[in-house]
């Protein structure tokens, strides 16, 4: 499988014809429609986890959603939906991280019909998903390309919020840091489970971070909450600036998201790229408006492990990229370290 960057028929390309600016919205208008200063001391915590797992690499592909409602700082209910993907095709690369293969969903409904039994969870609600820019963006292109009107709800990034709340983690893909708070997390890469260990991530970082209420959690971390609304959408954005840095590759201006988790961050990749040229995914991160590195040094932000040779690296397993990132991490560099899947899930 390779790397598809979209086509000419693609709805999504004309984003700009189709949305309101980003500005529509000013957090005071978060805060009174969605009730995000009210102290969660007097209301207790509410919001509705949400996961999706695709068929392919193509975001209009959605094969499974799960849900998890948490009201007052516990879970309420939690539950899954099989989808029929567009022609019933699946990638290998795909069954192969959540094992739904075309037999399973033959018969199930297509997302339109499912997308009805879900957005009463989520229409008017505070939605939490482990890495917005995955699960938001699926659910923006799967509006659009299925001609449906935009539901009403803000949402939170834990994976974002992990990063910023549990220091040293070597990965924060949802299981590692789950296991690094002490939540209890199974199913991995099933909707239902993944929804699940969201909500219960989610509550115990805001416990951490001390945060009193879902307004002062953006305060405190310097982001703002994403939001649908009709006719638009904004991701979560970060508050801080990043800093401008020379970069060999150069990126499309016109196609910068500040939406992306890799905005600003200089990326650095090691091993071979199975699903996609590196050429193609350091282009991939400039155009985004990242920095995409040769070498890994103290401003490393990520680094993206792909598959290693063992006659070259040895029995570690670890090329010199991989040993220099372990080593400024364990010195207290924040270096994320992620392997190509997590890299192409956040892409």
């Amino acid at each position: 499988m390779t790397i598809t960057f979209g086509n000419i028929n693609d709805p999504t390309l004309n984003l700009d014809e189709k949305l309101l600016p980003r500005s529509t919205f000013l957090p005071e208008d978060d805060n009174r429609d969605f009730a995000l200063d009210a102290p969660f001391a007097e209301q207790g915590i509410s919001f509705v986890a949400i996961d999706l797992e695709t068929a392919t690499d193509e975001r209009n592909s959605i094969c499974e959603i799960g849900v998890t409602v948490v009201e007052n700082s516990r879970v309420k209910e939690s539950r899954s939906w099989l989808v029929q993907p567009p022609g019933n095709f699946y990638y290998p690369f795909n069954i192969g991280i959540h094992g739904i293969k075309p037999e399973d969903t033959a018969n199930s409904p297509h997302f339109k019909e499912v997308w009805q039994e879900v957005l009463p969870y989520v229409q008017g609600k505070v939605v939490v998903a482990h890495n917005t820019s995955f699960d938001t963006y699926v659910l923006r292109d799967s509006f659009l390309w299925n001609d449906m009107p935009f539901p009403n709800f803000v949402f939170f990034c834990s994976y974002r919020i992990s990063t910023r709340v549990v220091r040293n983690c070597y990965s924060y893909s949802l299981p590692y840091v789950c296991e690094a708070v002490g939540v209890e997390f199974c199913h991995h890469h099933r909707a239902e489970g993944d929804s699940k260990g969201c909500a219960e991530l989610f509550l115990k970082l805001i416990d951490l971070s001390g945060a009193t209420s879902f307004a002062n959690l953006q305060e405190s971390l310097a982001f703002r909450c994403g939001r649908f609304s009709e006719q638009y959408f904004r991701p979560q954005l970060s508050k801080h600036k990043p800093k401008s840095k020379v970069c060999e590759i150069v990126g499309d201006p016109s196609k910068v998201d500040e939406g992306s988790y890799f905005y600003g961050k200089t990326v650095c990749f090691t091993g071979k790229c199975i699903y996609g040229t590196r050429t193609q995914l350091q282009q991939k991160i400039a155009d985004i408006g990242g920095y995409p590195a040769q070498n890994v040094t103290k401003d490393t932000d990520i680094l993206v492990v792909g598959q290693q040779d063992y006659r070259i690296v040895g029995d570690s397993g670890m090329s010199g990229k991989q040993k220099k990132a372990m080593q400024l991490k364990d010195a207290g560099v924040e270096i994320e370290i992620m392997s190509e899947q997590e890299f192409l899930t956040n892409l």
